[in-house]
């Protein structure tokens, strides 16, 4: 799971209140060429939308973001996610994903929470806020003790359209997280044509390393 999602470099970052925009979510996703998403733990249709998406699409790489507690994994874990992530670093749901045999990007923003994931087994770490915490400029300063160790970034808050790029070209950034290929509001008003383009705007422009 970890070498199909390095595949991907930009994995979009949804809230979504309704179960039933799952689907039309994903084959708008699935229209733009993005078979990956990252279904936050924001809202209480979360675990549906997972399962929905998982059950119509059963190829596509569907995350749970924001897994803050146990509780929240094992939620999860259930719906079938192919993996999971969290702004912050918290060992037991990180040893709680490793139990089920899957993937697992807790959050880190400093060298000593860098540490504590690579003790765990965590080499593809995100770093959020990005923008707030430093952004490009502090992910070349932690790639520096670092990169030998393996360590990969999926830098998310603060990522858009206009500096994904920035990030994506530092050989110790393995993708980004961005909430703006599918905003809260486009999934309530139901834009999955403009969300099918933003995606391709998005795919086109990603510079490969």
């Amino acid at each position: 799971m970890l070498k199909q999602l390095l595949q991907r470099p930009v994995i979009p970052v949804i809230v979504i209140e309704r179960a039933e925009d799952a689907e039309p979510l994903a084959e708008a996703l699935l229209a733009g060429g993005m078979d990956v998403v990252e279904i936050t733990f924001r809202t209480a249709a979360a675990a549906e939308v997972i399962k929905n998406i998982r059950k119509a699409f059963p190829d596509m790489l569907v995350g749970a973001g924001t897994v803050v507690t146990p509780e929240l994994a094992q939620r999860a874990i259930d719906a079938g996610v192919s993996f999971g992530l969290a702004p912050g670093l918290n060992s037991e749901t990180v040893k709680f994903f490793q139990k089920s045999d899957t993937l697992f990007i807790p959050g880190v923003m400093t060298p000593s929470e860098i540490e504590q994931g690579l003790a765990l087994g965590c080499t593809l770490l995100k770093f959020f806020p990005a923008g707030p915490a430093g952004g490009v400029d502090m992910i070349k300063a932690l790639g520096g003790p670092y990169a030998s160790q393996g360590v990969q970034f999926c830098p998310t808050g603060g990522v858009n359209l206009e500096n994904m790029n920035d990030y994506l070209r530092l050989p110790i950034v393995g993708n980004i997280g961005g909430s703006w290929l599918a905003t809260q509001q486009q999934i309530a008003d139901k834009q999955w044509d403009k969300i099918t383009q933003q995606v391709k705007v998005a795919l086109a422009k990603v510079v490969r390393k």
